[in-house]
């Protein structure tokens, strides 16, 4: 079964890159522009993983993140971790990893495989 992935970054380049990466390996991408746009999507679709920019213009992520429940999360930010931390970003049950800004394409692959099971 083909798994879907919602990649939600306000860079169109970061999306399509990302898209096409994860579409090369053989998952199912749906992009979103920003926060707002990922709750809509969300209404019509329940994606195996989000992968999901910290910085973002419209409603902040901590407020984002308030609506999804049961979808895994992981953090794909310029925010260092540790940033992420302090803002409570990263103790939320469903936020199963972070990846730094920029980040090695093989190292994306493998960390949504291992992510996706």
């Amino acid at each position: 079964m083909v798994k879907t992935i919602l990649v939600v970054d306000d860079e169109p380049d970061i999306r399509q890159s990302v898209k096409m990466i994860l579409e090369k390996n053989s998952y199912r991408v749906i992009t979103a522009e920003d926060g707002d746009d990922c709750l809509v999507k969300l209404k019509e679709i329940k994606p195996d993983l989000i992968l999901l920019d910290i910085m973002m213009p419209g409603t902040p992520v901590t407020e984002i993140l308030k609506q999804i429940k049961d979808i895994k999360i992981a953090f794909m930010s310029v925010v260092r971790i540790s940033d992420a931390r302090k803002k409570g970003l990263t103790n939320l049950d469903n936020v199963v990893d972070f990846l730094q800004k920029p980040f090695d394409v093989t190292d994306l692959i493998d960390r949504v495989e291992t992510i996706l099971g």
